[in-house]
């Protein structure tokens, strides 16, 4: 999920509606009710963002600094105009990246999965097991070969592998897929992807990856 702070109702919705045409959950938020929720929301809820994109609104260089207490997820700032001093200022705030408007979200996606490449690994792969998902767009590899997944099931297997070793409850991957915010969609639909994604791995690798435990949730590399 991308968060979106913006003050301007029009640009948050925009966002909300681009990021979700490429399959991307997006939640917007106004400045102040942003910093209210960023600094009270539970880590759950925190986990599923990927990315934090600073639009535009008075002192946004206090939030790195309360984004950063709660959250590693990449910050990207957008500038209405050249600005030298500004762009420096949110560079010294601890943004990871600036960017001119206007930019489409292809673009900004892009940039999110640099940002990570860059804080987590030159490899733009992270491989578990006979898994390989990319951060650069392409599909998944499976026991060698590539694995073209609808996007729900697509976007639950990054997040098992973003997290692998660990359990991730459906909570958080509803969160993840959907938004945190989303009341449109029941909960449960997620044991759907998860079934199908599971059924067609478990027919590539001759098993199932993905472990479930009863009131722990899900996970790949765990036991």
């Amino acid at each position: 999920m991308i968060v979106v702070v913006d003050n301007r109702e029009l640009v948050t919705d925009g966002y909300e509606s681009m990021f979700g045409r490429e399959g991307v959950s997006a939640a917007g938020f106004k400045a102040d009710e942003f910093r209210d929720w960023v600094e009270t929301a539970p880590e759950s809820d925190l986990s599923a963002v990927e990315a934090f994109l600073l639009g535009d609104f008075d002192d946004r260089t206090i939030c790195p600094r309360l984004i950063r207490a709660r959250s590693k997820a990449p910050m990207i700032a957008l500038s209405e105009g050249r600005n030298l001093d500004g762009t420096l200022d949110l560079f010294a705030a601890g943004v990871d990246d600036v960017v001119a408007k206007p930019v489409h979200v292809k673009e900004i996606l892009a940039r999110v999965g640099a940002i990570r490449r860059r804080n987590e690994t030159e490899d733009a792969r992270t491989v578990v097991g006979e898994i390989s998902v990319y951060q650069d767009g392409r599909d998944a590899e499976v026991a060698g070969k590539p694995m073209a997944l609808p996007r729900r099931e697509r976007r639950i297997l990054e997040y098992l592998v973003a997290n692998r070793g660990r359990r991730v409850s459906k909570q958080q991957l509803f969160s993840a897929i959907y938004g945190i915010f989303d009341e449109n969609v029941e909960e449960n639909v997620i044991e759907s992807h998860i079934s199908k994604l599971r059924k067609k791995l478990k027919m590539r690798l001759g098993y199932d990856p993905v472990s479930s435990k009863r009131y722990l949730g899900y996970g790949i590399g765990v036991d």
